[in-house]
Formats: C-alpha cells, sequence, structure tokens
C-alpha cells in the first residue's frame, strides 16, 4: 500500500514521517474523535491506514506518551489517557487529632459550597481562560471538611460559557470532587492541573470559616487545571492550615 500522501508531503518539508503521523493522531485525540479513556486502534491497524511500516506507527504512539496524551496498559493496549479524578489537595495536607484520629489519611473531603456566582472577570482572570476583558465567569467558594472539621477553604473560577451548565444546577446537589461533574455536566475533561504553593496569614473571614485564630499560617495552593487541547478550565485557591502542611517528594 502506497504512503500516505500527506505523510509524503510533510517529509518532504523535513518532518520526520513517524512525527507528522504523531501529529495526525494527536489531532484525533483533540478532536474527540478517540474519547479520553477509550482504547485506539491496534497498532498494526493504524500502519495499514496510515500506509507505513509497523516501526514507524510504534514511533508516533512513543512521541504521544511520551507527552502524555497517550498511556499504554500491559496486556490490554494503548489508551487516550483519563482526565484527573480530583487531584487531591490532601496530599499537602495531614489532618489529624484527637478528633480525627480515626479519618483516613487519604479521605475525600466533604464539600460545601458557599456561593456560586457568575460574575466579571477581571483582565488577569480571563486572559486565563483566553477570554476577552470584561469576559463573564463563575465564581465558587467553597470548605472542604474532614470528620466534622472544616478544613480547607477554597475559591474558584471557571469560564463561561463553557461551564454554563452548572449556573443553575443545585448546589446541594454537588458532588464533593469538581472534576468528574465538569465531565458529567460540561463535557470538560481535566487533563492536568499545575499547582504552586506559598504561605500568609489568615484574614478574619477565613479565620472564622476555618475556625482558627487570626493571623494564623496559612499555606495557600494556587492551581490552574487544564483540558486535552491546553485551555485553561479552572483557576483555584486552597486555604489550609500551615501547621498542617506537608510536601514530600522523592529525588534520585
Amino acid at each position: 500500500m502506497p504512503d500516505n500522501p500527506n505523510v509524503q508531503s510533510a517529509a518532504a518539508a523535513g518532518m520526520s514521517r513517524y512525527g507528522q503521523i504523531a501529529k495526525q493522531l494527536q489531532d484525533k485525540i483533540l478532536a474527540g474523535e478517540w474519547p479520553s479513556g477509550s482504547a485506539i486502534p491496534a497498532e498494526s491497524a493504524l500502519a495499514s491506514q496510515f500506509g507505513i511500516a509497523l516501526g514507524t506507527i510504534r514511533q508516533a504512539i512513543a512521541v504521544l506518551v511520551q507527552q502524555g496524551l497517550l498511556e499504554r496498559v500491559q496486556g490490554k493496549g494503548t489508551f487516550v489517557r483519563s482526565g484527573l479524578s480530583g487531584a487531591s489537595m490532601m496530599r499537602f495536607f495531614r489532618f489529624r487529632s484527637e478528633a480525627d484520629a480515626e479519618a483516613p489519611l487519604t479521605t475525600v473531603p466533604r464539600s460545601e459550597i458557599l456561593s456560586c456566582r457568575s460574575v466579571r472577570l477581571d483582565k488577569a482572570m480571563a486572559a486565563r481562560f483566553a477570554l476577552d476583558s470584561g469576559a463573564r465567569g463563575l465564581a465558587i467558594s467553597r470548605r472542604r471538611w474532614v470528620a466534622d472539621h472544616p478544613r480547607l477553604l477554597e475559591s474558584l473560577w471557571l469560564p463561561l460559557p463553557r461551564c454554563a451548565a452548572l449556573q443553575d444546577f443545585p448546589t446541594a446537589e454537588w458532588g464533593d470532587l469538581l472534576y468528574p461533574m465538569l465531565n458529567q455536566r460540561c463535557g470538560i475533561t481535566v487533563h492536568r492541573a499545575m499547582d504552586e504553593v506559598t504561605f500568609r496569614q489568615l484574614d478574619a473571614e477565613e479565620a472564622e470559616l476555618l475556625a482558627l485564630p487570626v493571623s494564623h499560617p496559612c499555606a495557600l495552593v494556587t492551581r490552574q487545571a487544564f483540558d486535552i487541547q491546553g485551555q485553561c478550565v479552572e483557576y483555584r485557591l486552597t486555604r489550609g492550615d500551615a501547621y498542617a502542611f506537608r510536601y514530600a517528594a522523592e529525588i534520585r
């Protein structure tokens, strides 16, 4: 079978054959032809479809695995990487006291939505979502509980109209995790997130909501979450007791 003409023209322009195939496979993923979590066709079928050698398709797939778009599952095949389910903040905080000593360290905090409203985004926030200045978004205030104790306070911003389905959805029916709800209600899969940690003191309102003293040391986690196309779909500020903050990393 002859090579795909698109591959030939790309090769003539100096692009590697497997690089061009990787780009075409990437386009299929970004267009939703292969949804998150789904298996892609067998390597032999793809090689036949593109009219290339099996080794070339394997190189192309390896590129997308390295980029984090695909993942190989031993004995099952190659899949479009599933989105994040929660990327829990609990990896940063360890709440243990006499009152909640029995609570598992990996527990999902109970979520309490304090407010959810449409707001006009400032210039910096709109730019994060690649929206024009003055565009609207959802501003959400959320408190997270562990073993009946308020432990985390969060401010979240989501872009409109992409997240419009959440505007009229009763907050009492929201789940404890945001990302599965974004997927189910808005068709948004959170593919990756970036967290940055800084420290400051709690102001009076924050301290009251977390049942801590005013000016208590606070760990502030700033998160930006992105969909598979690389568009920012969430901006979040999480505040918690700095004395409960923990961070560990293995360096080799």
